[in-house]
């Protein structure tokens, strides 16, 4: 079995690889940690080249460090084995569905809401789109959720 965790750093996609953690372990799951940051150039800037790159690379800096954070995270849980991507797209939620497709993912847990303004409200847009569009089962973890090891 297959487990994608959509990560973005909130307090709401942690407390989703706390509890993915806890089924990969019970069930022998594997583990993909998938982190995606805006395709910059889709973005309607004013920016010269090299303000786009220096934005770019801040960009992908903070996904690799929610990507080692989270797995570091996983390992406290017992969890190994793992697969880390970090991923450049104009739609978080698209290329969520879309890395489920191409990996054959069996069941996505997500945040019910992630770093975007929409976190105020109940389901964030990101995870509304994938509940909405995937072909995996999604389970949309609430915080807070799970307080032990």
């Amino acid at each position: 079995m297959k487990v994608l965790i959509p990560v973005d750093g909130s307090k709401y996609s942690l407390e989703g690889a706390k509890v993915a953690a806890h089924y990969a372990k019970a069930v022998g799951a594997e583990v993909r940690l998938l982190t995606v940051i805006p395709y910059v150039s889709d973005i309607d800037l004013e920016l010269s080249a090299s303000e786009r790159d220096r934005l770019l690379e801040s960009m992908k800096r903070r996904g690799e460090n929610v990507l080692k954070k989270t797995v570091h995270l996983l390992r406290t849980y017992g969890v190994d084995g793992i697969t880390s991507v970090l991923s450049t797209a104009a739609s978080p939620a698209g290329e969520i569905v879309a890395y489920s497709e191409r990996e054959k993912i069996d069941l996505i847990i997500i945040g019910s809401k992630g770093m975007g303004a929409s976190a105020r409200f109940h389901l964030g847009s990101v995870t509304a789109n994938v509940v909405r569009h995937s072909t995996s089962c999604v389970y949309v973890v609430k915080e807070p959720c799970w307080t032990g090891h």
